[in-house]
């Protein structure tokens, strides 16, 4: 059988294969509770606007979360991957420290 002006032979039937595609599983990534400790020298209203400026926390939710904070030692602020946890840590710290309060803010993996 003479072969086409393309190089094709016509043979159609061998040489079948299925293609597969191989899809990458997205792993979500870790998230992380940020934290603020009670100390005995931090005003409450300074923590107060720590949550609404950083954490974006209304009025009301910002006085409940300090006070959790006052009476049991620490509270949550939120929960956020690691590099957003990180960056609100150091901006909580740096405004406290340029107040001169000893507040602390840290993070931990849920």
């Amino acid at each position: 059988m003479p072969g086409r002006p393309n190089g094709d032979s016509g043979d159609r039937g061998t040489g079948t294969g299925v293609v597969t595609r191989t899809r990458q599983k997205t792993k979500k990534p870790s998230l992380y509770r940020v934290l603020i400790l009670n100390d005995d020298y931090t005003p409450m209203e300074f923590v107060v606007h720590v949550l609404e400026r950083f954490f974006g926390k209304p009025h009301e939710e910002a006085v409940t979360i300090m006070l959790h904070v006052h009476r049991h030692g620490v509270g949550i602020c939120g929960v956020y991957t690691f590099e957003v946890a990180e960056t609100k840590v150091t901006q909580v710290i740096e405004l406290a420290r340029r107040h001169q309060h000893p507040l602390q803010c840290t993070m931990e993996k849920e």
